[in-house]
């Protein structure tokens, strides 16, 4: 009696541990919702030709089109797009949008960060303090009279977007949008990538941003990172492989808990 009691408590202790193995082995689905957030001098339109291939490859793409009036403006704009999206999300940044990111993703909806030439500030720290240390190659932006900012647009196609056909950075110097030196001096007040997974692409012929900056912030934040022979918009310019890396964020958000740390030295 004994005997099969105990046979029985070890079968059923078995039948427990296997569905709990079962459970942890079940593989996690990947992350289905994309944010993206455009830069300065740019609009949400740029995202086109890889906001087509996320769709086409199965993913719920959402564009913010952010007022660039200050830093708490455009993170409202982005959590009013991402609280919109029904389940985890992973939020994509280009240049300023990267310091829009990295605060607006410290809401539990987010489960990942992809930087696409972008900004990574830590708290304290906004583009303003970041050029300052390591500025970038273009001398082409300037400040109107009532403290917003642009690039010349004669030198635009040269140190913003020189990989883009010269028909496209005409439009993109007539239309650009200026952001307010608020957007550009304002700090953020709380790092996501210090609890989120990230992912970083640096651009090597960036003008607007230093690569070496984009290298030194994706080391800190210990993103997985890449880098393409691009100009500042690699979005444009490279689409398949930024689509590539928001997708590989996409599917190993899922799994990851915490990002691995890496200093910089």
């Amino acid at each position: 009696m004994k005997n099969a009691f105990r046979r029985t408590r070890i079968a059923a202790t078995l039948a427990l541990a296997l569905s709990a193995f079962a459970t942890h082995a079940a593989p996690a689905q990947p992350v289905k919702n994309i944010v993206l957030v455009h830069g300065f001098f740019a609009d949400g339109s740029g995202w086109k030709p890889v906001a087509d291939i996320l769709t086409r490859d199965g993913y719920n793409v959402a564009i913010v089109q952010q007022p660039e009036t200050s830093l708490a403006d455009d993170v409202k704009a982005t959590l009013g797009v991402l609280h919109m999206q029904q389940g985890p999300s992973i939020l994509v940044g280009h240049s300023y949008g990267g310091a829009v990111i990295t605060q607006a993703g410290n809401d539990p909806q987010v489960k990942g960060l992809v930087y696409i030439a972008a900004y990574q500030p830590d708290a304290g720290e906004s583009l303003a303090t970041l050029t300052e240390k390591n500025p970038g190659a273009t001398k082409a932006i300037k400040k109107t009279a009532d403290d917003f900012l642009y690039i010349e647009p004669a030198q635009l196609r040269a140190d913003f977007a020189a990989d883009v056909p010269a028909s496209v950075t005409r439009f993109m110097a007539a239309s650009q949008v200026m952001p307010s030196v608020h957007a550009f001096t304002d700090p953020v007040s709380q790092a996501a990538w210090k609890d989120k997974p990230s992912w970083a692409l640096v651009a090597k012929s960036d003008r607007t941003v230093n690569p070496d900056l984009e290298r030194f912030m994706a080391k800190r934040a210990g993103s997985t990172t890449i880098e393409v022979d691009s100009s500042h918009v690699a979005f444009l310019s490279h689409p398949a492989e930024v689509a590539k890396l928001i997708e590989e964020a996409a599917t190993h958000a899922a799994y990851a808990t915490q990002p691995l740390k890496v200093k910089a030295q």
